[in-house]
């Protein structure tokens, strides 16, 4: 799985998840962000403002 900002590939845990999270935009579409991105971006609002 890749990062929808920066496009580097996110680890997966054993269970299936991912080492990140996902950020719903107003339509409700999830969008699988990694730790890197969210440190840069500190708010909800800037990371769905980075991914479009």
């Amino acid at each position: 799985m890749k990062c929808a900002i920066c496009s580097k590939s996110i680890d997966i845990t054993f269970l299936g998840k991912i080492l990140g999270t996902y950020i719903k935009d107003s339509k409700g579409k999830p969008h699988p962000v990694c730790f890197e991105c969210q440190k840069k971006f500190s708010s909800k609002d800037e990371i769905l403002k980075a991914i479009k």
